[in-house]
């Protein structure tokens, strides 16, 4: 019964670890700065004029991120009106998606065409998931409802398998593109590297903490499918 419950909370720990790191990080570095000349939006939108990026800056309510179909730099209302060490960070780690996107960087590229995938294969996951016991019911056989099964299951963890590869493109965002453009412009001091780099690293890590978040989805269908 230890050994159990030891080995569920090292599963919660390691599915939920990364998640809270990365709210803690960005949550405590995001107190107001007077130093800082502008807020994150308009670091963005500088910044987007100086390198020449056909790209806009818009305020979202959906999370930072940058959209290369409407080859837009969105960012949520504290980090597009804030003038914290996080606003500022994070606003230029998702213009340096932006500056990828307009190199064709093709990791970036491959990307985005693995997320689209993701995103199918997750929809399409859920529907056979809820679709699995209707179908067994209708054809009464139990072949057809493990296929479902299976099929449901590979489809959500192929979601989870893609976020986890798309890694190395934020990081490159971070460290090649973001971290480099912050230091050179002196838009942070020397002194502010190694909290940038944290943040930075949080910023990357955004789509491993929801990848492990979706293969505790994935445990639960799981769960549920085999009372």
């Amino acid at each position: 019964m230890i050994l159990i419950i030891l080995g569920l909370i090292l599963i919660f720990a390691i599915i939920y670890g990364p998640q809270y790191w990365v709210s803690h990080v960005l949550k405590y570095y995001s107190t107001e700065q007077e130093h800082y000349p502008g807020t994150g939006g308009e670091l963005a939108e500088h910044l987007v004029k100086v390198l020449n990026l056909e790209v806009k800056v818009e305020e979202t309510e959906h999370g930072d991120h940058y959209d290369p179909r409407d080859k837009t730099v969105r960012l949520s209302k504290e980090n597009m009106r804030g003038k914290s060490l996080t606003a500022i960070t994070v606003a230029t780690h998702e213009v340096g998606h932006a500056i990828q996107d307009q190199q064709g960087y093709a990791p970036f590229k491959m990307r985005q065409r693995l997320v689209g995938l993701a995103y199918g294969a997750e929809k399409l996951g859920a529907i056979m998931m809820v679709a699995v016991p209707f179908l067994a019911l209708l054809t009464r056989s139990p072949n057809v409802g493990l296929t479902m099964i299976a099929i449901g299951l590979g489809s959500m963890l192929v979601g989870t398998i893609v976020h986890l590869t798309t890694l190395p493109v934020e990081f490159d965002a971070s460290f090649n593109r973001a971290l480099p453009i912050l230091l050179k412009g002196q838009y942070i001091s020397e002194r502010e590297h190694k909290h940038a780099s944290r943040i930075l690293t949080a910023a990357a890590l955004t789509y491993v903490s929801a990848s492990l978040a979706s293969l505790l989805n994935l445990a639960r269908w799981f769960a549920i499918l085999r009372r």
